[in-house]
C-alpha cells in the first residue's frame, strides 16, 4: 500500500501552496495529515469545528473537504497576511469563519461561551503548549483532538523537543483522553475525548 498515491486532494489545496511557496511561509501541513483531518471531519455529520493555526489554508482546505454540508469549521489565525491566502482560496464557503486573533485568546474567550466542538486540530501553540485545559474543556465527549509537528522538524528551537516529550507524557497520563500516537507524516497524536 502506497498511502501518498490517490490522496484526492483538494482544489484550492494546488494554489494555496503556489502562493504559500511564494511568500516563503513554511508552516504547512503535510498531505497525509491533510488526508486524515478529512477522514475525521466526514465522521462528525453537522459537525462544529476548530482550527487553531490556519496558516494560508492548507489544512482548512482538507477539513472542509471532508465537512457535510451543515458542519462549521471556525479557524483561528494570528497572522493577517498569511491567512489572506485562506480567505481568497477558501473565504467564499459559508461553512468557514476566518478569525485573525490570538489562538490563545480566543480559546479563553470560548471557555466563557460554552461552545463545544466535535474536532479541534490544534497546529499551533496555543492548544498545545499553552491553553491545553482550556482546549480540551471545550471538546465533546468523542471529539478528535488532533496535533501534528511531533516528529522532529528541521524549524525547530533549540530544546523543542524537550517540550514535545512534555506535552506527549501528558496527554499519555491524561484519564479523560484515549490516544494513539501516528509515528508517521510529521508526527500525529490524535486523541477522543472521554
Amino acid at each position: 500500500m502506497n498511502e501518498q498515491q490517490n490522496l484526492k486532494v483538494p482544489p484550492a489545496v494546488n494554489e494555496i501552496l503556489s502562493e504559500t511557496a511564494a511568500i516563503g511561509f513554511q508552516m504547512v501541513s503535510e498531505p497525509l495529515a491533510g488526508s486524515l483531518l478529512r477522514t475525521l471531519a466526514a465522521s462528525k455529520p453537522s459537525g462544529n469545528f476548530l482550527e487553531l493555526g490556519t496558516g494560508t489554508g492548507v489544512s482548512t482546505a482538507w477539513l472542509l473537504d471532508g465537512m457535510d454540508k451543515t458542519s462549521q469549521l471556525i479557524s483561528v489565525e494570528n497572522d493577517a497576511a498569511v491567512v489572506s491566502i485562506a480567505q481568497k482560496y477558501l473565504g467564499q464557503d459559508q461553512r468557514l469563519t476566518l478569525r485573525v486573533e490570538d489562538a490563545g485568546a480566543f480559546v479563553e474567550s470560548l471557555g466563557r461561551s460554552n461552545q463545544k466542538f466535535d474536532l479541534i486540530f490544534a497546529d499551533t501553540w496555543a492548544g498545545k503548549y499553552t491553553h491545553l485545559e482550556e482546549v480540551l474543556c471545550i471538546l465533546k465527549p468523542g471529539g478528535f483532538y488532533v496535533i501534528d509537528d511531533m516528529l522532529p522538524q528541521t524549524n525547530w528551537s533549540k530544546d523543542h523537543d524537550l517540550k514535545v516529550a512534555a506535552l506527549v507524557t501528558e496527554l499519555d497520563n491524561r484519564s479523560d483522553l484515549t490516544i494513539t500516537k501516528l509515528n508517521w507524516a510529521s508526527g500525529i497524536i490524535v486523541a477522543t475525548k472521554l
